[in-house]
Protein backbone atom coordinates (compact mmCIF):
# COMPACT_ATOMS: atom_id res chain seq x y z
CA UNK A 1 0.00 0.00 0.00
CA UNK A 2 1.04 3.59 -0.53
CA UNK A 3 2.58 5.43 2.42
CA UNK A 4 -0.53 7.49 3.09
CA UNK A 5 -2.11 8.90 6.23
CA UNK A 6 -5.05 6.49 5.90
CA UNK A 7 -5.49 3.12 4.22
CA UNK A 8 -9.15 3.78 3.38
CA UNK A 9 -11.35 6.88 3.21
CA UNK A 10 -15.11 6.31 3.55
CA UNK A 11 -17.95 8.82 3.28
CA UNK A 12 -21.55 7.90 3.92
CA UNK A 13 -24.28 6.80 6.29
CA UNK A 14 -24.01 5.98 9.95
CA UNK A 15 -26.86 5.44 12.38
CA UNK A 16 -28.02 3.38 15.32
CA UNK A 17 -29.74 0.02 14.77
CA UNK A 18 -32.01 -1.11 17.59
CA UNK A 19 -32.67 -4.79 16.92
CA UNK A 20 -35.68 -6.51 18.47
CA UNK A 21 -35.65 -10.22 17.58
CA UNK A 22 -38.50 -12.70 17.91
CA UNK A 23 -41.29 -10.25 17.12
CA UNK A 24 -44.17 -12.27 15.63
CA UNK A 25 -46.80 -9.52 15.95
CA UNK A 26 -47.08 -5.93 17.09
CA UNK A 27 -49.14 -5.10 20.21
CA UNK A 28 -52.70 -3.93 19.71
CA UNK A 29 -53.49 -0.24 20.35
CA UNK A 30 -53.37 0.46 24.08
CA UNK A 31 -51.51 -2.78 24.84
CA UNK A 32 -47.92 -3.49 25.87
CA UNK A 33 -45.88 -6.57 24.97
CA UNK A 34 -42.54 -7.58 26.46
CA UNK A 35 -39.55 -8.92 24.53
CA UNK A 36 -36.63 -10.93 25.88
CA UNK A 37 -33.95 -9.05 23.92
CA UNK A 38 -33.49 -5.52 22.59
CA UNK A 39 -29.96 -4.70 21.41
CA UNK A 40 -28.32 -1.46 20.22
CA UNK A 41 -25.68 -1.46 17.46
CA UNK A 42 -23.95 0.87 15.04
CA UNK A 43 -25.59 0.63 11.60
CA UNK A 44 -25.38 2.13 8.13
CA UNK A 45 -23.65 0.41 5.23
CA UNK A 46 -20.72 2.84 4.98
CA UNK A 47 -20.12 2.70 8.74
CA UNK A 48 -20.27 -1.12 8.86
CA UNK A 49 -17.72 -1.34 6.04
CA UNK A 50 -15.44 1.09 7.88
CA UNK A 51 -15.70 -0.77 11.20
CA UNK A 52 -14.87 -3.98 9.34
CA UNK A 53 -11.66 -2.81 7.69
CA UNK A 54 -10.64 -1.26 11.01
CA UNK A 55 -11.13 -4.56 12.83
CA UNK A 56 -8.98 -6.27 10.20
CA UNK A 57 -6.04 -4.02 11.02
CA UNK A 58 -6.29 -1.34 8.35
CA UNK A 59 -6.42 2.35 9.27
CA UNK A 60 -9.64 3.88 7.88
CA UNK A 61 -11.09 7.37 8.23
CA UNK A 62 -14.83 7.98 8.17
CA UNK A 63 -16.48 11.20 7.00
CA UNK A 64 -20.11 11.59 7.98
CA UNK A 65 -22.31 13.19 10.60
CA UNK A 66 -23.99 12.28 13.86
CA UNK A 67 -26.16 14.20 16.29
CA UNK A 68 -25.00 15.89 19.47
CA UNK A 69 -26.55 13.12 21.55
CA UNK A 70 -25.80 9.89 23.39
CA UNK A 71 -26.08 7.83 20.20
CA UNK A 72 -23.53 10.03 18.45
CA UNK A 73 -21.14 9.45 21.35
CA UNK A 74 -21.79 5.70 21.21
CA UNK A 75 -20.86 5.70 17.50
CA UNK A 76 -17.66 7.65 18.15
CA UNK A 77 -16.64 5.19 20.87
CA UNK A 78 -17.32 2.20 18.63
CA UNK A 79 -15.24 3.75 15.83
CA UNK A 80 -12.33 4.31 18.19
CA UNK A 81 -12.55 0.72 19.49
CA UNK A 82 -12.20 -0.50 15.89
CA UNK A 83 -9.23 1.78 15.07
CA UNK A 84 -11.32 4.12 12.90
CA UNK A 85 -10.18 7.75 12.65
CA UNK A 86 -13.27 9.83 13.49
CA UNK A 87 -11.64 13.24 12.93
CA UNK A 88 -13.90 13.85 9.89
CA UNK A 89 -17.08 12.79 11.71
CA UNK A 90 -19.10 15.98 12.16
CA UNK A 91 -21.57 16.72 14.96
CA UNK A 92 -24.89 18.31 13.97
CA UNK A 93 -26.54 20.83 16.27
CA UNK A 94 -29.74 20.67 14.20
CA UNK A 95 -30.50 16.98 13.63
CA UNK A 96 -30.21 13.95 15.88
CA UNK A 97 -28.40 10.72 15.06
CA UNK A 98 -30.44 8.47 12.77
CA UNK A 99 -32.15 5.44 14.31
CA UNK A 100 -33.54 2.30 12.70
CA UNK A 101 -35.76 -0.09 14.66
CA UNK A 102 -35.44 -3.62 13.30
CA UNK A 103 -38.19 -6.10 14.19
CA UNK A 104 -37.13 -9.63 13.26
CA UNK A 105 -38.47 -13.16 13.36
CA UNK A 106 -37.55 -16.41 11.63
CA UNK A 107 -39.41 -15.45 8.44
CA UNK A 108 -38.97 -11.73 7.93
CA UNK A 109 -37.73 -8.34 9.10
CA UNK A 110 -39.55 -5.00 9.40
CA UNK A 111 -38.07 -1.57 9.98
CA UNK A 112 -39.01 1.83 11.34
CA UNK A 113 -36.38 4.42 10.44
CA UNK A 114 -35.62 8.01 11.40
CA UNK A 115 -32.89 9.20 9.02
CA UNK A 116 -31.74 12.09 11.18
CA UNK A 117 -28.26 13.29 10.19
CA UNK A 118 -28.25 10.82 7.26
CA UNK A 119 -30.73 13.21 5.58
CA UNK A 120 -27.76 15.46 4.80
CA UNK A 121 -25.75 12.82 2.96
CA UNK A 122 -24.62 13.94 -0.49
CA UNK A 123 -21.66 12.65 -2.47
CA UNK A 124 -20.69 16.27 -3.22
CA UNK A 125 -19.55 16.47 0.42
CA UNK A 126 -16.64 14.10 -0.20
CA UNK A 127 -13.44 16.00 0.62
CA UNK A 128 -11.10 15.21 -2.28
CA UNK A 129 -8.23 16.97 -0.49
CA UNK A 130 -8.60 14.36 2.26
CA UNK A 131 -8.92 11.54 -0.29
CA UNK A 132 -5.43 12.53 -1.48
CA UNK A 133 -4.17 11.40 1.93
CA UNK A 134 -5.68 7.91 1.56
CA UNK A 135 -4.53 4.85 -0.38
CA UNK A 136 -8.11 3.87 -1.21
CA UNK A 137 -11.67 5.24 -1.20
CA UNK A 138 -14.83 3.17 -0.80
CA UNK A 139 -17.93 4.70 -2.40
CA UNK A 140 -21.60 3.93 -1.69
CA UNK A 141 -24.97 5.68 -1.99
CA UNK A 142 -25.52 5.66 -5.77
CA UNK A 143 -29.15 6.37 -6.65
CA UNK A 144 -29.39 6.43 -10.44
CA UNK A 145 -30.68 9.60 -12.06
CA UNK A 146 -30.95 11.31 -8.67
CA UNK A 147 -27.18 11.65 -8.29
CA UNK A 148 -25.55 10.02 -11.34
CA UNK A 149 -23.89 13.20 -12.57
CA UNK A 150 -22.45 13.98 -9.12
CA UNK A 151 -20.93 10.49 -8.89
CA UNK A 152 -19.42 10.72 -12.37
CA UNK A 153 -17.90 14.11 -11.60
CA UNK A 154 -16.46 12.88 -8.29
CA UNK A 155 -14.95 9.71 -9.74
CA UNK A 156 -13.32 11.64 -12.57
CA UNK A 157 -11.86 14.08 -10.04
CA UNK A 158 -10.53 11.28 -7.83
CA UNK A 159 -8.86 9.63 -10.81
CA UNK A 160 -7.34 12.92 -12.02
CA UNK A 161 -6.24 14.43 -8.71
CA UNK A 162 -5.44 11.53 -6.35
CA UNK A 163 -3.55 8.26 -6.31
CA UNK A 164 -6.34 6.46 -4.47
CA UNK A 165 -7.79 3.24 -5.81
CA UNK A 166 -11.60 3.11 -5.80
CA UNK A 167 -14.10 0.47 -4.70
CA UNK A 168 -17.76 1.12 -5.44
CA UNK A 169 -20.78 -0.74 -4.06
CA UNK A 170 -23.66 -0.03 -6.40
CA UNK A 171 -26.44 -1.03 -4.02
CA UNK A 172 -30.12 -1.71 -4.67
CA UNK A 173 -31.92 0.66 -7.04
CA UNK A 174 -35.13 1.55 -5.21
CA UNK A 175 -36.29 3.61 -8.23
CA UNK A 176 -36.38 0.50 -10.43
CA UNK A 177 -34.76 2.28 -13.37
CA UNK A 178 -31.44 0.34 -13.25
CA UNK A 179 -29.85 3.17 -15.18
CA UNK A 180 -27.76 1.85 -18.14
CA UNK A 181 -25.58 4.96 -17.92
CA UNK A 182 -24.05 3.54 -14.75
CA UNK A 183 -21.47 2.10 -17.17
CA UNK A 184 -20.10 5.64 -17.56
CA UNK A 185 -18.71 5.25 -14.02
CA UNK A 186 -16.94 1.94 -14.56
CA UNK A 187 -13.66 3.23 -16.12
CA UNK A 188 -12.98 5.12 -12.88
CA UNK A 189 -13.65 2.14 -10.57
CA UNK A 190 -10.99 -0.40 -9.58
CA UNK A 191 -13.28 -2.75 -7.62
CA UNK A 192 -16.96 -2.83 -8.61
CA UNK A 193 -19.26 -4.57 -6.11
CA UNK A 194 -22.78 -5.84 -6.81
CA UNK A 195 -24.92 -8.68 -5.55
CA UNK A 196 -26.29 -11.28 -7.94
CA UNK A 197 -29.68 -9.61 -8.48
CA UNK A 198 -28.18 -6.15 -8.98
CA UNK A 199 -25.75 -7.53 -11.56
CA UNK A 200 -28.51 -9.21 -13.54
CA UNK A 201 -30.66 -6.05 -13.47
CA UNK A 202 -27.89 -3.62 -14.43
CA UNK A 203 -26.39 -6.03 -16.95
CA UNK A 204 -29.72 -6.97 -18.57
CA UNK A 205 -28.27 -10.50 -18.58
CA UNK A 206 -29.61 -13.92 -17.64
CA UNK A 207 -26.72 -14.57 -15.24
CA UNK A 208 -24.52 -12.54 -12.95
CA UNK A 209 -21.44 -14.09 -14.54
CA UNK A 210 -22.39 -12.73 -17.96
CA UNK A 211 -22.95 -9.31 -16.44
CA UNK A 212 -19.65 -9.42 -14.55
CA UNK A 213 -17.74 -10.27 -17.72
CA UNK A 214 -19.27 -7.25 -19.44
CA UNK A 215 -18.70 -4.89 -16.51
CA UNK A 216 -15.04 -5.93 -16.16
CA UNK A 217 -14.29 -4.82 -19.71
CA UNK A 218 -14.29 -1.23 -18.45
CA UNK A 219 -14.04 -1.50 -14.64
CA UNK A 220 -10.82 -2.79 -13.07
CA UNK A 221 -12.70 -5.84 -11.82
CA UNK A 222 -16.30 -6.85 -11.17
CA UNK A 223 -17.01 -8.67 -7.91
CA UNK A 224 -20.42 -10.31 -7.45
CA UNK A 225 -21.80 -11.46 -4.09
CA UNK A 226 -23.83 -14.64 -4.68
CA UNK A 227 -25.16 -15.32 -1.17
CA UNK A 228 -25.35 -19.05 -0.47
CA UNK A 229 -23.51 -19.71 -3.75
CA UNK A 230 -20.38 -17.87 -2.61
CA UNK A 231 -18.87 -15.16 -4.80
CA UNK A 232 -17.31 -14.59 -8.20
CA UNK A 233 -15.06 -11.97 -9.75
CA UNK A 234 -13.92 -11.16 -13.26
CA UNK A 235 -10.64 -9.38 -13.95
CA UNK A 236 -8.76 -9.13 -17.25
CA UNK A 237 -11.28 -11.50 -18.80
CA UNK A 238 -10.64 -14.26 -16.28
CA UNK A 239 -13.32 -15.66 -13.95
CA UNK A 240 -12.52 -16.33 -10.30
CA UNK A 241 -14.81 -18.18 -7.89
CA UNK A 242 -14.94 -18.93 -4.18
CA UNK A 243 -17.31 -21.35 -2.46
CA UNK A 244 -19.45 -20.13 0.44
CA UNK A 245 -18.70 -20.85 4.09
CA UNK A 246 -21.67 -22.45 5.81
CA UNK A 247 -22.57 -20.99 9.22
CA UNK A 248 -25.70 -20.69 11.32
CA UNK A 249 -27.20 -17.30 10.50
CA UNK A 250 -28.52 -15.20 13.39
CA UNK A 251 -28.80 -11.79 11.71
CA UNK A 252 -27.97 -11.06 8.06
CA UNK A 253 -27.76 -7.28 8.57
CA UNK A 254 -24.60 -5.92 6.98
CA UNK A 255 -23.47 -9.18 5.36
CA UNK A 256 -22.81 -7.49 2.02
CA UNK A 257 -20.88 -4.61 3.61
CA UNK A 258 -18.87 -7.14 5.62
CA UNK A 259 -18.00 -9.01 2.41
CA UNK A 260 -16.86 -5.73 0.87
CA UNK A 261 -14.63 -4.99 3.86
CA UNK A 262 -13.03 -8.43 3.68
CA UNK A 263 -12.42 -8.20 -0.06
CA UNK A 264 -10.95 -4.66 0.12
CA UNK A 265 -8.73 -5.77 3.01
CA UNK A 266 -7.36 -8.54 0.77
CA UNK A 267 -7.07 -6.18 -2.20
CA UNK A 268 -5.05 -3.62 -0.21
CA UNK A 269 -2.89 -6.33 1.33
CA UNK A 270 -1.94 -7.49 -2.18
CA UNK A 271 -3.60 -10.89 -1.92
CA UNK A 272 -4.59 -12.96 -4.97
CA UNK A 273 -8.09 -12.72 -6.42
CA UNK A 274 -9.01 -16.10 -4.94
CA UNK A 275 -7.76 -15.01 -1.53
CA UNK A 276 -9.67 -11.72 -1.75
CA UNK A 277 -12.88 -13.62 -2.46
CA UNK A 278 -12.21 -15.98 0.45
CA UNK A 279 -11.63 -13.00 2.76
CA UNK A 280 -14.91 -11.50 1.58
CA UNK A 281 -16.81 -14.77 2.03
CA UNK A 282 -15.28 -15.31 5.46
CA UNK A 283 -16.16 -11.85 6.74
CA UNK A 284 -19.66 -12.06 5.29
CA UNK A 285 -20.24 -15.47 6.88
CA UNK A 286 -18.94 -14.56 10.32
CA UNK A 287 -20.88 -11.29 10.35
CA UNK A 288 -24.23 -13.12 10.28
CA UNK A 289 -23.43 -15.30 13.31
CA UNK A 290 -24.41 -12.60 15.83
CA UNK A 291 -27.03 -9.87 16.20
CA UNK A 292 -25.94 -6.56 14.70
CA UNK A 293 -24.14 -5.72 11.48
CA UNK A 294 -20.62 -5.73 12.96
CA UNK A 295 -20.77 -7.78 16.18
CA UNK A 296 -19.67 -11.05 14.56
CA UNK A 297 -17.13 -9.41 12.24
CA UNK A 298 -13.66 -10.96 12.76
CA UNK A 299 -10.23 -9.64 13.53
CA UNK A 300 -7.48 -10.45 11.03
CA UNK A 301 -6.32 -13.39 13.15
CA UNK A 302 -9.83 -14.78 13.59
CA UNK A 303 -10.50 -14.50 9.84
CA UNK A 304 -7.33 -16.40 8.95
CA UNK A 305 -8.12 -19.14 11.47
CA UNK A 306 -11.72 -19.43 10.26
CA UNK A 307 -10.69 -19.81 6.60
CA UNK A 308 -8.03 -22.41 7.44
CA UNK A 309 -10.48 -24.41 9.53
CA UNK A 310 -13.14 -24.28 6.82
CA UNK A 311 -10.66 -25.48 4.19
CA UNK A 312 -9.54 -28.32 6.47
CA UNK A 313 -13.15 -29.41 6.94
CA UNK A 314 -13.71 -29.28 3.17
CA UNK A 315 -10.59 -31.38 2.45
CA UNK A 316 -11.61 -34.01 4.99
CA UNK A 317 -15.09 -34.54 3.54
Amino acid sequence: MNAKKWDVYVYGDVNIDIVIPGVEKFPEPGQEDEVSVMETFVGGGAALFTLGVGKLGLHPVFQGEVGDDCYGELIRNKFRESHVDDSLLMISKELKTGISLSFTNEKDRSFLTYRGTNEKISIVNVDVEKVKEAAHIHVTGYAGSINHNEYLELLKKIKAETQATVSFDVGWDSTGEWKPEIRDLFPYIDVLFMNETEAEHYGRKESAEEAAREFARTAGMAVIKMGKKGSIAVKDGRLYQAAPYIVEAVDTTGAGDSFNAGFVYGFLRGKSMEECLKCGNGCGALSVTALGGNTGFPTEEKLETFIKNQETIERNK
